[in-house]
């Protein structure tokens, strides 16, 4: 079985306190340059709400929407219900599903930057055919070769991002592709706001420019240096050397060289890594893979965010104001995004993901009763209302953006071992978009079906996966990614799932009291 002869995943024994170097220019360049790939995925989630909701877009394309969006008796609720309009915006994750499976082998064997420079190309190649289109069948074929970029680029990115920044502040630079998704997202709000009022191909310009984001990744990928795990992992250990000593501006870099060699010979002996992340021992970290992405849609966000002009105009704002109002929810999630850079290597993710969790939850909440007491199938929201819906979606914007918005993608890239980590990333992302898909295809029905009740619906959600955090996730601060797995064996519950390993649990056993409170 692969991986049977071996001992437990990754290194077996703490350098941390040895690591060397500091926070280079270098580094943080790099990794801006490569977190502009979560531009591309951000700039589809903000463009394809705008769009769908746009008249010479749906007469084109999606004329029975178009015409049941006239009916002024229509269900309010229910204006926008069509699966073939679900479709549009759907059909790109399960796309993109596909995508980060075949991904994994090649950002394992050909390294992260590969990965990358292939999602910028077929992004580009989608945002051309969409612009382009001409019927729903090109429409589509657009959407999926999205779909493939989105793949790619989140599979390989947030591993580069994670694997480039050092241990005490990774949580931070990890970060930038949260930050430059959310940028990408307003600034699709921004474009849909202008394009908007340019009949009949204001659509056409907003499809089109996913070019611009497509393209800053593909020429970025092709100047980025590769990481060292990954140089390391298929045996140009030498530049790997050379990489990190310049990434972390210092030639002492020996703890964490070696234990990035340490782990390369386990990874180097598995053949089969979607086979061996199903053993025992890396059940901890499957079980965060599966999780953390499914409770990240299950926010409720992506439909918020699909779907803002949809939501807002079904809530009786006039097309111009529901694509205002949607701008003002992506700006709101890009500034959010900062106070999570800010405090996630000093509070940790734990104490983020519980509060933001909170909070959510108070929001949908006041959203739901608001709905349900003041918004009919008939009626229209009073301008008070209107602003009280717009300001507590708000709330629930910022509360996401400092912690499931970032920390969704941040703890699965960081807690695999290297053997596993692209395999893992490809599940997170796999799963990620399963759900997104899900919820894409069904939110237009579930809104029609569950009115005001569709936030209740999200806010149980909300409620179920911050219990899970407070319970089953350790902090994952300042561990230097290498070392994950000692991690797990210091948390109350995991250490109990875990096959025994005498030799670690051996030396590690002084310190799992100090731990334990920590990690609960």
């Amino acid at each position: 079985m692969a991986g049977g002869s071996f001992g437990p995943t990754g290194v077996a024994k703490e350098r941390a306190d040895q690591y060397q170097g500091r926070v280079t220019g270098y580094v943080v360049v790099t990794c801006i340059i490569a977190a502009v790939g979560g531009s591309i995925f951000g700039y589809d989630i903000g463009i394809s709400g705008g769009v769908t909701s746009m008249n010479p877009f749906l007469q084109k394309f999606f004329p029975e929407v178009y015409r049941k969006k006239q009916h002024a008796h229509e269900n309010n609720y229910c204006k926008y219900d069509s699966q073939l309009l679900a479709s549009f915006t759907s059909s790109l994750y399960l796309a993109g599903l596909v995508a980060s499976l075949v991904a994994s082998p090649i950002t394992r064997n050909y390294g992260r930057r590969t990965s990358i420079i292939c999602g910028g190309v077929s992004f580009l190649v989608g945002a051309t055919l969409n612009a382009a289109a001409q019927n729903f069948a090109m429409l589509l074929l657009g959407r999926i070769m999205l779909g493939v970029g989105i793949g790619f680029g989140n599979q390989a990115i947030p591993l580069y991002l994670s694997e480039m920044a050092p241990a005490h502040l990774r949580g931070a630079l990890n970060m930038m592709f949260q930050l430059a998704t959310t940028l990408g997202i307003f600034t699709a709000n921004m474009i849909n706001y202008g394009t908007e009022k340019l009949n009949p191909w204001g659509w056409r310009l907003s499809l089109g420019l996913a070019a611009v984001p497509a393209l800053l990744m593909t020429v970025g990928g092709l100047f980025l240096p590769e990481t060292p795990n990954s140089l390391v992992e298929r045996g140009n250990i030498e530049e790997g050397r050379r990489i990190l000593e310049k990434i972390r501006g210092t030639e002492n870099v020996n703890a964490e060289f070696q234990d990035i060699v340490d782990a390369s010979e386990l990874a180097k002996a598995i053949k089969h890594p979607f086979r061996n992340i199903l053993e025992k021992r890396n059940r901890p970290q499957l079980v965060m893979a599966i999780c953390m992405p499914t409770f990240q849609i299950l926010t409720g966000i992506n439909s918020i965010l699909f779907y803002a002009p949809v939501l807002f105009q079904s809530m009786g704002f006039g097309g111009s104001a529901s694509l205002y109002s949607s701008a003002l929810t992506g700006a709101v999630l890009a500034s959010s995004t900062f106070i999570s850079i800010a405090t996630v290597d000093k509070l940790g993710r734990r104490v983020l993901l519980i509060s933001g969790g909170i909070q959510m939850v108070i929001c949908q909440c006041i959203v739901a009763v608001i709905l349900g007491v003041k918004f009919g199938n008939n009626q229209e929201l009073s301008k008070g209302f209107s602003v009280l819906v717009v300001t507590v979606i708000c709330l629930f914007v910022v509360a996401f953006g400092w912690s499931w918005g970032p920390l969704g993608w941040t703890i699965p890239s960081e807690i695999f071992a290297l053997e596993t980590r692209s395999a893992g990333q490809s599940i997170t992302v796999a799963v990620n978009l399963l759900f997104t898909f899900i919820i894409g295809q069904a939110f237009l029905a579930l809104l029609c079906t569950f009115k005001f009740g569709i936030f209740l619906f999200f806010a149980g959600w909300i409620t179920i996966m911050t219990i899970f955090v407070y319970v089953f996730l350790p902090e994952t601060k300042g561990v230097p990614i290498e070392e994950m797995i000692l991690m797990w064996r210091k948390h109350w519950f995991w250490k109990k799932t875990l096959p025994a390993y005498p030799e670690l649990d051996e030396s590690n056993g002084r310190e799992s009291n100090s731990m334990e409170m920590g990690a609960r």
